[in-house]
């Protein structure tokens, strides 16, 4: 093994894969989060609260995700400085704004899907808005929403590669870094450019951490949507 190999595979390894998975679990888990709540806001008959989720919804699905990106780490600052972060916690929260947008239109989808008479039993056993749609409602709910949960998940772990454009230390940013350092004069290993093998290697990384979840999220949508 050529000896620029292992310190480029540790460099990637250890400063950039956790810092990828750091982000992705944040922007994950604030998306379901926020998408649930949203999304089954988005089923009551209160119109001005409709019409400002929905208002969410059309803006963070139908802006490009760099975009939000720019504006959480380059926008927020100018309004105040308390909003300044950094390049990982920006790209989280661009994540968490996009992904959530995505997770409130699936749960509207998966809430509105469940018949009636389940609504009315609920509230024939006592329960009120909140309690019927938390115990009863919202459980059969999330068995339609975890295949389109799942691709989702694969998909921010992709997108984390949008926190190198501003910086942020994540397995494409470590890459690059790594191959500057090997192409920078005078470079190491004589000269050759070792480009294809260091993206090459990031891209296994992805491949490997996406494709199980993209095979997952078919396996679902064929075993629990009916």
């Amino acid at each position: 093994m050529p000896d620029w190999v292992q310190p480029v595979v540790d460099y990637i390894l250890r400063e950039g894969l956790p810092n990828t998975l750091k982000v992705a679990a944040v922007a994950v888990t604030g998306s379901a989060i926020v998408g649930l709540l949203f999304g089954t806001l988005l089923t009551i008959r209160f119109l001005p609260l409709r019409a400002l989720l929905r208002l969410y919804l059309e803006v963070f699905r139908g802006l490009p995700i760099l975009v939000t990106v720019f504006i959480v780490y380059f926008g927020l600052p100018t309004l105040s400085s308390s909003l300044r972060f950094t390049a990982l916690t920006a790209t989280a929260i661009a994540l968490i704004l996009w992904g959530s947008a995505q997770v409130a239109e699936a749960t509207r989808g998966a809430v509105q899907s469940i018949p009636r008479e389940q609504h009315e039993a609920a509230s024939a056993l006592g329960f009120g808005w909140v309690g019927r749609h938390t115990f009863v409602i919202l459980p059969q709910a999330v068995r339609r929403l975890l295949p389109p949960f799942v691709s989702l998940l694969a998909n921010i772990i992709q997108n984390t590669t949008l926190a190198q454009v501003i910086g942020g230390l994540e397995l494409l940013e470590a890459a690059e870094r790594q191959n500057e350092r090997l192409t920078a004069p005078p470079p190491i290993g004589l000269g050759e450019i070792h480009s294809f093998a260091i993206f090459g290697f990031v891209a296994a990384i992805f491949f490997v951490l996406s494709f199980p979840l993209t095979r997952l999220a078919a396996y679902l949508e064929k075993r629990l949507v009916v």
